[in-house]
């Protein structure tokens, strides 16, 4: 199933995640509707680029700064100076590529 972010954005007004997402857009999904502790949850069980950049994003968010920085460092990017909306929408974006 391909999906746009506009369609994925669209999803987060739904009481279930749409079936079949994978961990890391569910991950995202997750921290979509504000639940962070759910989408660390299941970011921690992941491994590799995409894993990884999705746990910076959520410890940025979360405002340890200390703790994002070595994640992003695994993934060979800096910390955004962009927002945290402009971040997610890029990473979900990204992992649509790959879904």
């Amino acid at each position: 199933m391909k999906m746009t972010l506009a369609e994925f954005q669209l999803t987060l007004n739904k009481k279930t995640p749409p079936e079949g997402l994978g961990q890391n857009l569910l991950a995202l999904w997750y921290d979509g509707i504000g639940n962070w502790d759910e989408a660390h949850e299941i970011v921690q069980e992941t491994s590799g680029f995409e894993g990884d950049w999705i746990h910076a994003y959520l410890h940025r968010k979360e405002g340890d700064l200390s703790n994002a920085s070595y994640w992003y460092t695994r993934v060979g990017k800096n910390i955004p100076e962009g927002s945290l909306e402009e971040e997610w929408n890029q990473i979900v974006i990204y992992m649509l590529r790959m879904f």
